[in-house]
């Protein structure tokens, strides 16, 4: 009977992987059909609405909590007695300014579905642009504007470009392109675009991947939700994950992006984080704590490094995965 279960057990999570893998490749594969959409489509003519600015007075607190929330302590991000006063976020803190301006992006009043329709969006993609290291002191300002939406096959794709600003001079500091799917909800109107997400840079020859096998201790979503201060309870609370018909609560697809930069940073950037200028991601399969990751990243090109992670099951967790390095 134990062995049963076990078979059972196995079984249902690999299904549930199976559908959440493929709704994102829907997202991702040739081609845009029209979303079956729900009662409340997303509206188009919400392209081009300013969502609501955050003000963030950075602190070493919080650049310390969010460096050990995704295990880096390296010396230019965890050690703030340096003589040198050179502490920096880990690149990827962007996220944890960002993510109050997301949030407000996916409301009613912006996009014009239900609460519960808007409740079925996804984090699909990251791509950021690191213009200057952010730094204890720095009074920041995160704006976000909607600038696409289309249909696919999975429901509405929606496209937030957002910009994290120093308030003292006005010089872009991170730009950020975060993609999101809204799942079987329609578009109302044709697909609408001021802009389009940058491109992903061609890079001819084949690297030998150098693979990284990185723990997920059960209790990281939890310790990256309070450090990162993103919260979703299909990550922490096991009772909404399992009712959203996944197998366990699920690690961000913000913190397996952190991950692969923190290891392309060490590992391709000689541990200097303020070296390290985009990173850029596709989430696809589910991590679920408790199980390793394996970062497969290739050889540096010129300024440029590919990698991909794969989950515990084999399947890419991230895909597309592209870092810049100065």
């Amino acid at each position: 009977m134990r062995e049963l279960a076990k078979n059972i057990r196995t079984g249902l999570r690999n299904r549930t992987s199976f559908l959440f893998s493929s709704l994102l490749s829907r997202v991702w594969g040739a081609g845009y059909d029209a979303a079956e959409g729900g009662q409340i489509p997303i509206r188009s003519s919400a392209v081009g609405a300013e969502l609501e600015a955050q003000q963030n007075l950075v602190s070493v607190r919080r650049t310390l909590a969010y460096a050990a929330g995704i295990g880096d302590t390296g010396g230019r991000t965890f050690d703030d007695a340096r003589e040198d006063n050179g502490l920096v976020a880990p690149p990827t803190f962007c996220v944890s300014l960002e993510w109050a301006v997301v949030i407000a992006g996916r409301s009613t009043s912006v996009l014009g579905a239900s609460a519960e329709e808007l409740r079925r969006g996804v984090h699909a993609a990251q791509d950021s642009f690191f213009h200057r290291p952010i730094r204890p002191g720095d009074d920041l300002e995160t704006r976000g504007r909607v600038v696409a939406l289309r249909s696919t096959r999975a429901g509405t794709l929606g496209l937030t470009k957002l910009e994290t600003v120093d308030r003292a001079n006005g010089d872009v500091v991170v730009t950020s392109w975060s993609t999101s799917i809204y799942r079987s909800v329609g578009l109302d109107g044709e697909a609408t675009a001021l802009e389009e997400a940058p491109s992903i840079p061609a890079m001819g020859g084949s690297d030998d991947l150098e693979k990284i096998e990185i723990p997920i201790a059960k209790e990281m979503p939890h310790i990256y939700t309070e450090c990162a201060r993103i919260w979703n309870p299909i990550h922490t609370e096991r009772v909404v994950a399992l009712a959203a018909g996944l197998p366990d609560v699920i690690l961000h697809g913000t913190a397996t992006w952190a991950l692969a930069g923190r290891e392309v940073v060490r590992r391709r950037c000689d541990g200097d984080p303020t070296r390290l200028r985009r990173l850029h991601g596709r989430f696809r399969a589910m991590v679920i704590p408790g199980y390793p990751i394996t970062l497969e990243l290739g050889s540096r090109t010129e300024n440029r490094v590919r990698f991909r992670v794969r989950n515990h099951l084999g399947e890419e967790a991230i895909s597309d995965g592209l870092a810049e390095i100065q």
